[in-house]
């Protein structure tokens, strides 16, 4: 892409996979098709339009664009590139954090020249306004099976009556509250299998190797699936296999899974954490209290007993993605607070 088409640089400084690249991957692709929208970094799929990061230091100074961060690394650096190096960007940041921002942190952000919060919640955290934008799904990409008893059989599944988890494992993500809200259902009903999908990385790998030798010890480990990782092409068929998802964080910035459950018309079971009281509606879900498993087995269970109650919940979530949370909307109304910032006048912006 020639720099005269460059409007916005959205830095990635990340290799692993997390749900900040995700993001980018998901919504650079989508907004490049109106705007001159790239990304800058290591770690994204081949089909995300980009710029090497040295290239982005050297963006030729005869207009204004913007420069998304997601990440504190992110601000830091685009403060630099303007402060020192004089590039003419104007810095955007997306907050997905629930919690007290460090010193550290508010000083980056104040220095923003706007600033797009994930949800309510989010903006209720930092000390200026917000633009609050929710995530948004593809939901061409997810969607319900036509055949699920043979996208089972494709993936290795098994039959009867198929209970997930999917993201991080590790216990702020509530693994361990999920697995024994689901004990009593396993031991009461030999057609009921849990699907734990996901990775636990460095110091969590214990915490992995707890919950399974915990399910072989209550009898259940034949019924405890840990299929590791998935590429992110194909996470869309494990959520379309289930009859329930469950999302059982103790925290969460934001939480896409229960959005992608429901464009998949799987029915929810999703703690009050992060976003999950604002996208997941009573039609389509239950919401439970993190950190308990009881109330998180009751609700498991109550969906479990009523294949009624699933077809309807499944069915009403999908619309409510449809109608409010596509990937589409979100593109749209960032897109939104580009072209505000582009339109700002220079000699009355930031230098």
């Amino acid at each position: 892409m020639r720099a005269d088409e460059i409007d916005v640089v959205a830095p990635n400084l990340k290799r692993r996979l997390s749900g900040v690249t995700a993001t980018i991957a998901r919504l650079v692709p989508l907004m490049a098709r109106e705007m001159g929208v790239v990304a800058a970094g290591p770690g994204l799929p081949g089909d995300v339009p980009r710029i090497p990061l040295a290239r982005a230091a050297t963006l030729p100074r005869d207009r204004w664009r913007v420069w998304h961060a997601r990440r504190n690394t992110e601000m830091l650096l685009g403060i630099a590139l303007r402060k020192v190096l004089r590039r003419r960007y104007r810095l955007l940041f997306t907050s997905a954090s629930q919690r007290v921002h460090t010193r550290h942190t508010k000083r980056l952000i104040a220095r923003m020249d706007a600033v797009i919060s994930t949800s309510s919640k989010t903006a209720g955290y930092l000390d200026r306004p917000s633009h609050v934008i929710l995530h948004g799904i593809d939901a061409e990409a997810f969607a319900p099976s036509t055949d699920r008893a043979a996208l089972r059989a494709r993936l290795g599944l098994p039959d009867g009556l198929l209970v997930g988890c999917f993201g991080r494992i590790r216990a702020q993500k509530g693994t361990d509250v999920f697995l024994n809200a689901a004990l009593p259902l396993l031991k009461s009903n030999t057609e009921v299998s849990v699907v734990i999908l996901g990775r636990a990385a460095g110091a969590h790998r214990e915490f992995l190797e707890t919950l399974k030798r915990g399910a072989e010890l209550e009898g259940v480990g034949d019924r405890v699936l840990f299929p590791g990782e998935v590429p992110v092409d194909e996470i869309a068929d494990w959520y379309a296999a289930l009859d329930i998802f469950v999302a059982p964080q103790r925290w969460e910035g934001f939480g896409l899974t229960p959005l992608e459950a429901m464009a998949c018309a799987v029915p929810v079971v999703a703690t009050t954490v992060g976003a999950f009281g604002e996208i997941v509606p009573a039609e389509a879900g239950l919401l439970v209290p993190p950190g308990e498993a009881a109330p998180m087995s009751a609700a498991i269970s109550r969906l479990a007993g009523d294949e009624g109650a699933r077809r309807r919940m499944g069915v009403a979530g999908r619309a409510h993605v449809l109608e409010r949370f596509t990937l589409e909307r979100e593109a749209n109304e960032i897109m939104g607070v580009y072209r505000r910032l582009l339109d700002i006048p220079s000699e009355g912006g930031r230098p």
